[in-house]
């Protein structure tokens, strides 16, 4: 048994894992929760999903392995296998298990696609800020469970009266939540500290008086809107859908 500070192979994608029947779906959500034969498990995804994403918010996405999410739920790690089958999967079902946090009921489409399309943000990046695991894994894995599918369906409905096409607002899809998680990103490493801060203005300005830069040099010297964070979120986030909007050349 690995101790506490030795890497445990099996949470490791691909290492460890007990071997996959060749005829099974890569896909967790081609695979059925459960067959309707014998007793009832004693975990559903749901409950594996929350008890990940706990871990997740309170130390980082590395610290929900599957041995702690199975100690959190009282399980043996191999036993949970049974139900989630790799390290990807448990991946997958909190990816879709905070897309379910979206309360579509309170975002119903107005008409006006910017108005939909700022709210819809303004809650992504709420999302992102109470999970900040969320935007770096939304980033590296495509959200295709049934929560996400939900918030597809959304962006689509809201993006209707905009004219374009159906695959034109899906390609836009990706800029528009890129925009967001990425955004969150730089919130969250610009939160982490003054010394940092002061250490980016500091190296910004070497650079622009550097003579090497001519163009970031005038960019410093020319005024600008202001720099406050509770308000350049909303300024990227009206550049994005206007590009989003428009129709493609």
């Amino acid at each position: 048994m690995p101790s506490s500070n030795t890497p445990d192979n099996r949470d490791t994608p691909g290492r460890g894992e007990p071997p996959t029947p060749p005829d099974a779906p890569e896909l967790i959500w081609l695979r059925p929760e459960r067959t309707g034969r014998g007793p009832r498990p004693a975990h559903s995804r749901a409950s594996i999903a929350a008890a990940a994403i706990a871990i997740a918010d309170a130390e980082g996405l590395d610290a929900a392995s599957m041995r702690r999410v199975a100690a959190a739920l009282g399980a043996g790690t191999m036993s949970l296998y049974n139900y989630v089958p790799k390290k990807e999967h448990l991946l997958d079902l909190m990816l879709d298990a905070a897309a379910g946090e979206y309360d579509f009921a309170t975002l119903a489409p107005t008409g006006d696609c910017r108005t939909d399309l700022v709210r819809l943000g303004r809650r992504q990046l709420d999302l992102c800020r109470r999970h900040p695991w969320l935007p770096a894994l939304v980033l590296a894995r495509p959200g295709i469970g049934p929560n996400a599918l939900r918030y597809t369906d959304h962006y689509l409905a809201i993006t209707a009266p905009s004219g374009l096409s159906g695959g034109d607002r899906m390609e836009a899809m990706a800029l528009f939540n890129g925009f967001v998680c990425q955004y969150a990103q730089y919130e969250r490493t610009a939160a982490a500290g003054a010394k940092w801060q002061a250490e980016l203005a500091g190296y910004l300005t070497q650079a622009a008086m550097s003579g090497e830069y001519p163009h970031l040099a005038q960019a410093f010297t020319t005024p600008g809107p202001p720099s406050d964070p509770s308000t350049a979120f909303e300024r990227s986030l009206d550049r994005v859908i206007t590009a989003i909007l428009a129709p493609p050349s």
